[in-house]
This record gives C-alpha cells, structure tokens and sequence, in this order.
C-alpha cells in the first residue's frame, strides 16, 4: 500500500518524506479543508513538488472544498498550477470544481476527497463516471464493507489509517457552520463536536460527540489482502514532529511487512492521543467504547519528539538508488550513463582520457570515486562498464563526470509531465423565474401530513422512504385525492451496500402507491431512482454551491437542485438556474448524520424506539437528536429557521422553497404553511434567519 502522509506546513512536508512517507497530501491558498494550517505559498509549493518528485514521493493537492461561484477563477488558476508543476493528483469535493478541472486541466488526476461522502458502490462507479481515478472512503465504513468494495471497485480505494475521527459523516456536518459561520464544507471547521454537552436530567455535562483517535495499526496486513491502494494519515493541523514520528511507524511496519510493535504502538498514542485509540468502525463495533477526550493539560512528549526532529532535519534519508555504467576509450570522451528506479537514464559525456604515466585508471578506482554522492539523494548500487589499459582519468574529472550526472538525473526526475492546461471559460448565467417560488413540504413523520395542508396545494410533497413505505396504501389515496400534488420520498444520505436490499424494497412500494419523485443526498442514489422510476431531485446533502455545479447535476440527469443553506441569499440569487432550483426556507436545520446512534450510546436503549432526545450545550441551547434510517442519528438546530416575515427568498430565482417539519404536529405544519403563502403569522418563540443574511467565513 501507499503511504499517504500530512503536510500542512514545509516543516511537516520534510519529516514526512524523511520519515518514509510515499506521497504528501496538502493544500495550497484558502481553497482546501484546511484552511487554517499554514499551507503552501507558490514560491513553497513549486520548491515541495521538486523536493518531493526528487526523492520519488508523490504530491496530492487538496482542492476538497465547496466554492462559491467568484471563487472559480482561482480553482482553474489552481489546477492549472498544479497541472505545470506535474502535481500528481487534486483531491476534489465539489461536483462543480471536478467538472472545472475536467474541462481547464484533463490531463490531471482527480481524487474524490472524503468530503464526498463516498460510502458504497454506487457512490464509487459515480466518481468514476465522474473522472475520478480514486476514491477515499467514508471513514466509518467495517472492514467487510472496505473488503467487497475494493473487490468490485473500478479505481483505486483510499482509507483512513491514523488520526482523528468525526462524528458526523465527512461532508454533512453542518455544525460548526450554522452555531459559529465557520464551515467545515469551506475549510473552517471550529470543532464543536469536542466541547461538552448535556443530556436533560443528567448532573453532569459530557462529551457525546467525541471520537477517539483511529489507529489500524495491527490491521496493515489485512488491508493489503483487501487490495486498498493507499493508508491514509490524518493530521494536516499537527505539528511536524507528530508526522515524522506517525509517519516514521507505519512507514517502517509496511516496508518490513509487519505491523508496529508495543513500543512503536505506545509512541503513536504519545504522539497524540485522545484516552487511545478506536478501530469500533474498522470492526463494525460502534457503542461508547469508541469515544474520549484529550485529557486537560496533556502535553507532547518532548524527548519523542526533539530525537525526532533530529532525524528528520538532519541528513538525508531518502536516498534513491542508481546504477553506473562508464566507458573509458581510447581517444574518445569519457561516457558515464546513469538510471534510476523510475527508468530514467541519463548519459553524459566528459573529457579524452590521457594516456596513462606512472598509474592507470581501473574501472574499480572509477566505481569507488563515482560512489561518492554526499550531498545529493542518490545512492550507487552498481557501477559496471569498460575501461581501456594505459589510460588515466583525473579525479576531477570524474567528479565532474558524476556532478553532471546526477545534475541531469535530478532535472529529469523533477520534470513535470506535459499536461494540457485549456482557458476557463466562466458559464453563462441562466435566470431563474422572477415569481416567487412554489412551496415544497418535507415532512418527517407520517402523522404530521394532513388534508389541511394538501388543501393549500404545495408544488411537492416530501416523506421519508421509510414512512411512505410503511403507509403505502394511505399515501395511494392521498395521491389519488390531489393529482395537482407531486408526492416524493426523500431517500437516506447514508446507504451502505447491505442496506441497498432494505431501500430499494421501499422505494418500490412507493413508487407503486403513486410516489413520483426522489430527493436524493448522493450522487450514488442517482442509478437506484431511475430503476425504480422515479424522477431524481438534488438535495442539500450535494452541496450546490457554484453554477458548474447546476451545470454537472443537470448533466448527470437531475430534475432539480437544492442550494447549500451555507450560502447568502444574494449567492443563492446570483446562481445559475439552469436546474430549477430550491433552498430549504423552514425548519430545524440538519447538522449531523451519524453512523454512531447517539442515544444508544448513552445508555438508553436503542435509539429506535424513537424517544425524543435531546443535547443542550454550554450556552444553554437545546439541539434535537432524531432517529436517523439505518439505526443513525441525526443531530438538528437549536432554533427554527423562519423567514416568512422576508421578501428576500421570493425574489432569489428560486423555483422551489422547501418548508421542513421535524416536532411540529399536522395542525402546526399547516400554519407555517399558511403563514408563508400569505406572509402573515406568528414567529416561534426562539428563530433564526440561519446563515442567509450572515454567511460563513
């Protein structure tokens, strides 16, 4: 497998390549998901591809966030960049910057970054419909589910090997966006999963929604057998010493095709640790075991890493070795070729050999001389070839010979490969309608959907697949009462693919009581909704953020799109509604999907039995916890979005304005919905305008 290692600084890009690592993942300006590592200059990145490319490590750009449309410009800079300087690959999350990619850089590999949620089959053959030459998996995933993935995946699987771990599925957290603008979709994620919370009743707060550290350390082998491509380390926002010494470990386990050892073990969780590690995930054993903190006061282990930072700052150890091959002939110039792992071979040619007086030149003399390569990265392995008798080669001249050599041998190891670089052409922007949008209804339990609200004739009708399955025969006469409805079931963000059985049996039974429509969280729901015939909607959980991204969905076959509650009103209006297009207006916004069933881990039961729960945090504000299909959770907003009393989302260009119902009972739904179409109505209590009027940073 292919180390993959964290470079969030110059400093950490060293110890990582010195430690062992076989390619670096980092990022470069403000378009990454790290937005607050130090990151890359041009000036450093052009110096790390050469440094890299040099001593035969590969180079991943991390492009893996969801851009606003005036950020485009710089993503085709970007990519361009990365295409001259022979980047080996551009991890990406956006549909709409794979696309731009595709069109301005098509010779550039394109990575689907974990922030695209890929978790199952289908979700890989999209990527790969996509362009994409590999894929990182969902860090939740078992090792069974890993296993049948790498068996039937059409490109390389990438996992997660070592650091932290989310709670929320990478991608759809929403969290640190909506209670402080910092948006881990966009680079900032403030971490708020880690801060205590408490559950109503209990005494004392605690952390719910903090993971343990993830080490696979002892399940290297077993990934191999898999067939995974790449072991990927966590860590771009730790320090360089952290690196060389993770990266030193695993790099060391693999070459020696054994897994670290107590000691190597007990350095990793030094290193950094919260109360050690979890595999839960990697074992398909979820529950409390699996959560912890970082202890208050833990401090670095010193020793560790100063014996560390002098490993890797001092010296060079990662020497690539050569072979030689010389001819010395008669009356002919010197020829010293040179080649190296990769096939690169060199040959260059110095002076007419002298005819020798008191000593000649031995082809051994010559080896031991051209073996001197202190001060590159290169070391001899061989050195064969002829050489005349009688003849006399100064030892300046074949230090010239070999300098000239290995000066050729670095050009061509850091030679970018030609990769066409096409002009970004900006889309051209389509208007929306300039009425105001139809209103749309998603409701999140069967009892909340009532003829009191179908009597106001919504566009669309929204149930969860699992509800509309269960009420199959009510929901065939609702639709048969009001055939100016569109009805559609809103199908799970997470599907894994022993699940795939379960959802498709209740997509059918929908689709036979007159379900029409599909609101789908993932590019891979897109082939099972057109099996199942039913007309497939981009939901939030796509991240349209940009006009190639209404542009790509339009492509791949969507009837809509749902714009990223992240975004401005003024950004929602200035998008390209070559889809129609919606934006959620009402409701609990969602801010966590986690394979983790968060009651269940209290100690309640099972989190199926759909008991209300609750988590309320340092401020006092209280954030529903629903049951989410497949046993998930799912965490809600303290406070309900309301913008009845606006103008502002009637004049976006939208088509659709979604009103969303979690707690609120039918007669409740049904006065919101009044209150919208006519503009008049009571706020709750408690609301928020959400990130509409204030953005994110």
């Amino acid at each position: 497998m292919e180390l993959l290692a964290p470079a969030g600084s110059p400093e950490a890009l060293t110890a990582a390549v010195q430690a062992g690592a076989d390619a670096v993942y980092l990022g470069f300006g403000p378009l990454n998901a790290r937005r607050n590592a130090k990151n890359f200059t041009q000036e450093e990145l052009e110096a790390a591809v050469a440094y890299c490319h040099l001593r035969g490590v590969k180079v991943y750009l991390t492009l893996n966030t969801l851009l606003t449309q005036r950020e485009l410009p710089l993503a085709a800079e970007t990519g361009a960049l990365a295409a001259q300087l022979g980047i080996d690959a551009v991890l990406v999350q956006d549909l709409g910057v794979a696309r731009l990619l595709r069109e301005t850089c098509p010779d550039l590999p394109l990575h689907a970054s974990t922030q695209m949620t890929v978790h199952n089959l289908d979700g890989i053959l999209a990527c790969a419909e996509l362009g994409m030459t590999r894929v990182v998996l969902s860090r939740e995933l078992s090792a069974q589910a890993i296993a049948d993935l790498c068996a039937r995946s059409p490109v390389e699987i990438e996992v997660f090997g070592h650091g932290a771990l989310c709670m929320c599925y990478s991608g759809q957290c929403f969290l640190s966006a909506v209670v402080g603008r910092r948006s881990g979709n966009r680079g900032l994620c403030a971490q708020p999963c880690r801060l205590a919370y408490q559950w109503p009743g209990d005494k004392h707060p605690s952390h719910p929604l903090s993971l343990k550290d993830l080490s696979l350390a002892g399940q290297l082998g077993r990934l191999a057998e898999m067939g995974v491509a790449c072991l990927k380390i966590e860590g771009r926002m730790k320090r360089p010493e952290y690196v060389a010494v993770v990266t030193g470990i695993y790099a060391a386990a693999l070459k020696e095709g054994r897994e670290p050892t107590p000691q190597e073990r007990a350095q990793l969780e030094a290193a950094f640790s919260r109360q050690g590690f979890t595999q839960g995930y990697f074992r398909d054993q979820k529950g409390p075991a699996m959560f912890g903190t970082r202890p208050e006061g833990a401090k670095d282990p010193a020793d560790l890493f100063e014996k560390t930072k002098q490993f890797y700052t001092r010296g060079e150890h990662r020497l690539v070795p050569v072979t030689f091959s010389v001819q010395a002939k008669q009356a002919q110039p010197v020829s010293l070729t040179v080649r190296d792992p990769d096939g690169n071979t060199i040959t260059v040619q110095g002076e007419v050999p002298q005819a020798a007086r008191t000593r000649e030149t031995t082809l051994d003399q010559l080896a031991g001389q051209l073996a001197k390569t202190g001060g590159t990265v290169y070391t001899v392995t061989q050195t064969q070839g002829e050489v005349d008798a009688g003849l006399a080669l100064p030892v300046s001249a074949t230090n010239a010979l070999r300098r000239q050599a290995l000066a050729a041998l670095d050009a061509a190891r850091t030679q970018a490969p030609h990769s066409r670089v096409l002009p970004f052409q900006p889309p051209e922007t389509v208007p929306g309608p300039k009425e105001a949008p139809a209103l749309t209804l998603s409701f999140h339990r069967w009892e909340q959907l009532s003829r009191e609200s179908l009597d106001q004739g919504p566009a669309l009708v929204y149930l969860p697949c699992q509800q509309a399955a269960a009420h199959a025969e009510e929901l065939a006469q609702w639709v048969r009462e009001y055939p100016g409805v569109s009805f559609g079931v809103v199908l799970p963000r997470i599907v894994w693919d022993r699940e795939l059985p379960q959802l498709k049996q209740e997509l059918t039974a929908a689709r036979r009581a007159g379900v029409t429509q599909a609101l789908l969280g993932h590019i891979g729901q897109l082939a099972l909704a057109k099996e199942v015939d039913l007309t497939p909607r981009a939901d939030y959980g796509l991240g349209l953020t940009n006009d190639l991204g209404s542009q790509e969905l339009a492509r791949l076959g969507f009837a809509s799109a749902t714009a990223s509650f992240e975004l401005r009103l003024a950004q929602v209006r200035d998008l390209s509604k070559v889809l129609p297009t919606e934006l959620i207006v009402y409701g609990r916004l969602p801010l966590m999907i986690t394979e983790n069933c968060i009651v269940k881990n209290r100690g309640q039961g099972c989190h199926c039995q759909d008991r209300p729960q609750s988590l309320r945090d340092r401020k006092g504000e209280v954030f529903p916890v629903e049951k989410a299909w497949g046993c998930r959770s799912e965490l809600f907003n303290s406070q309900v979005l309301w913008l009845a009393d606006k103008t502002e989302w009637k004049t976006a260009g939208l088509t659709y304005a979604r009103l969303t119902f979690l707690e609120e009972s039918a007669q409740q739904c049904a006065q919101v919905l009044r209150a919208y179409r006519t503009g008049e109505g009571a706020a709750p209590a408690a609301f928020t305008r959400g990130l509409y009027y204030r953005g994110v940073e």
